[in-house]
Order: structure tokens, then sequence, then C-alpha cells
């Protein structure tokens, strides 16, 4: 058993989340192609370097238990079909000027996976928990009544996020493992739109000739390497700890938007993300004191 190294742990969840907390520099380089074919892409060198690295860090038995468990496979196709969503927003909401509301979304994620534990796994809320999910409701709420819209980015990846992560506990499937498979899954959906559309430009042979061409081939390394030291932090540190940090990537998103990218933070805006902001300082409160309480 590896012996926990929280020194290494702190390293490798800030590294994640900074990683993640920096991407929308990345899909910026790439905004004159469809977030479609971005996504596209993205699914074919992640596949390929999934494969390659599962080549390197073997996970012994993880093959046969997907064929001694069919079932797990189907949720696999479930999950990377929200994956794949998540990210198709994610690139649009990057490349149209909606990073606020992508930052939004994430800030939501972990007070709407309390809500989920509640209506689907059955868990029981304590009162701060019931609390914070108040408070995000009303964010959104008043959001709703001030623009007169759902903030229908934030809500979709919040959504397709938390339910991935969800259909992912019920799948005891290793994180590379599983997420090779959700890309292969996908691999036929991603080189069928891109040879059904004849005329997108990374299906050119002269577009391979660009520099364009290695900022597509990079897709793999930005997705997977994140996701690797996450579940390496995963190991070393504890999941509350972890929790805390998550917050890192949409305040380095929300930085980015109005610091780098000019975008405007109107009123209602500003006042959904104070009611989230509060719903999460209570919800993390409510975590480290039950931890506490435990040790």
């Amino acid at each position: 058993m590896q012996v926990a190294n929280p020194r290494r742990g702190y390293i490798l969840g800030l590294s994640a989340y900074i990683c993640w907390g920096f991407i929308p520099l990345y899909f910026k380089t790439l905004a004159h192609y469809p977030a479609v074919e971005i996504i596209a892409q993205r699914v074919l060198w992640s596949a390929l370097l999934g494969s390659l690295l599962l080549l390197v860090w073997k996970h012994p038995g993880w093959l046969r238990e997907l064929r001694e468990n069919p079932v797990r496979l189907a949720i696999l196709v479930g999950s990377g079909c929200l994956i794949a969503a998540n990210w198709l927003v994610y690139v649009w909401a990057v490349n149209n000027g909606r990073l606020l509301e992508a930052s939004l979304g994430y800030y939501i994620n972990p007070l709407l996976n309390v809500l989920l534990g509640l209506l689907i796994l059955r868990e029981r809320l304590r009162p701060l928990q019931w609390i914070a999910v108040a408070l995000a409701a009303t964010g959104v709420a008043q959001q709703v009544w001030q623009v007169g819209s759902l903030p229908w980015v934030s809500l979709a990846l919040a959504l397709t996020f938390s339910f991935y992560g969800l259909i992912r506990k019920r799948a005891p499937v290793a994180a590379l493992p599983g997420l090779v498979i959700e890309t292969w899954l996908l691999v036929p959906l991603a080189a069928g739109w891109l040879l059904w559309h004849g005329d997108a430009v990374s299906i050119q042979p002269a577009f391979w000739t660009t520099s364009d061409a290695l900022w597509l081939m990079a897709a793999g390394p930005i997705t997977l390497v994140p996701l690797l030291c996450f579940n390496a932090a995963a190991r070393h540190l504890p999941y509350t700890t972890l929790g805390f940090l998550q917050y890192i990537a949409p305040t380095l998103v929300l930085l980015l938007a109005v610091q780098v990218f000019g975008e405007h933070l109107a009123p209602a805006t500003l006042m959904t993300f104070i009611f989230i902001w509060a719903g999460l300082a209570i919800y993390s409160v409510d975590i480290w004191w039950n931890r506490r309480k435990r040790d």
C-alpha cells in the first residue's frame, strides 16, 4: 500500500487545478474553429495518448473486469457522452465570451453533487448542507428574475459534470482505463462527424503542415495530464482537502474572464456569484467541522 505524502499530494493537486484554471487560454488559441471540431480532435488525440499511457502505466486486470462486467461498459458509454457534452459546452463558452458562466458552473458543481446525493443516492443532508444548497438555488433564481433567463451554460456544465461523477461512482473503473474506454467509445462519433463534414479544416492534408495541427494534437496531454495529477493527489490527500482545492480552477477562470478577456461582470451575475460563494463557504465549514468531530 502506498504511503501518503501530503506535500506531494498538494503539489499534484495544485498542478491539476491550476492547469484546469488556465485551460481557457489553450482553447482561445483555437477559437477560429467550431467547438464540435475541436472536441472531435480532442477525443481522437485523448484516446490515442491514453492508450499509449496504458502501455506504460499498466492497470492489471482492468480489461478482464470489463469483459466480465458488461454493465460497466454500458455505464461508460453514458459517462463518455456526458463528458463529451461537458467538453463541448465548455469550449463553446470559452470561444463565445461566456467564461463567467463557465466559472459559475464549476462553483455550482459541488453543491449540485450534494443535491444529487440526496435525490439519487438517498444520502441525508446535514442542516448546513441544506442552507448551502438553498443559497445556490437562490442565486440562480435571482439571476432568472433579474436577467429573465436561466444561466444555461453554467447549469449545463454543472449538470453534465455532476452526473458524470455520479455515473463513474457506480462504475468502479480506475481513472485512466475509464477515460481511455470513454474516449474510444466516442471515437466513432468523432471520426464520423469529421468525415461527414468533409470541409472540416482539420482533416485537410494541408492543415497538418500548420502550427494549428500541433495545437490540436496537444488536446491529448492537456486533457489527460491534469486528470492524472488529480487522481495521484487523491491518493495522498484527504478528499475534503481536495474539495477545498477545487475552487482554484473556477476562480482562475473568473479572473481570466474579467481581467484578461474583458467580460463584463453584471450586477445580477455578481449577486449570483455572492450567493454561490456564501453557499460554498457554509458547505466547506460543514465538511471541516464534521471531519474534526470524527477525528
